[in-house]
């Protein structure tokens, strides 16, 4: 069984979904590992990553209505604020999605479905950086 292991930083500019795969499949393709196991990891507590539609854009736009509406900004009794009305909102909201994604490989590529992309869900308003440490393992 080999191992690999990489990572990427990605700039955002504020709320909203950011495609990762391409930059995720690279990974897989430089890791040599033809069958196993990819893990995407995001290193925050106030973004997350999802497995989403990547066809039409409208479904992201509905995600990320959704999510607003959910858990909205100025919430009277949230006590975490320090970082301004989206601090605690974003936090939840990496609470409710996932912080990780395990996507088989297979014939050295990440076996997703045809309308399927790996997207980093910044939930701050604010531009950031984020950190993102990829994993393969297998043969």
């Amino acid at each position: 069984m080999a191992a690999h292991a990489d990572h990427f930083t990605l700039p955002t500019r504020g709320k909203g979904t950011y495609e990762i795969t391409e930059r995720c499949q690279q990974i897989v393709r430089a890791s040599g590992i033809r069958t196993g196991m990819a893990t995407v990891f995001v290193q925050h507590t106030s973004a997350s990553l999802v497995i989403y539609e990547n066809a039409d854009p409208s479904a992201r736009t509905d995600l990320h209505s959704f999510f607003d509406h959910l858990v909205p900004e100025d919430t009277p009794y949230f006590v975490h604020t320090y970082e301004g009305p989206d601090d605690m909102p974003s936090h939840l909201r990496m609470a409710l999605t996932r912080t990780s994604e395990v996507i088989p490989v297979v014939d050295g590529r990440l076996a997703l479905g045809t309308w399927q992309g790996i997207f980093l869900f910044e939930h701050r308003r604010a531009p950031h950086t984020r950190s993102i440490v990829i994993s393969v393992v297998g043969e």
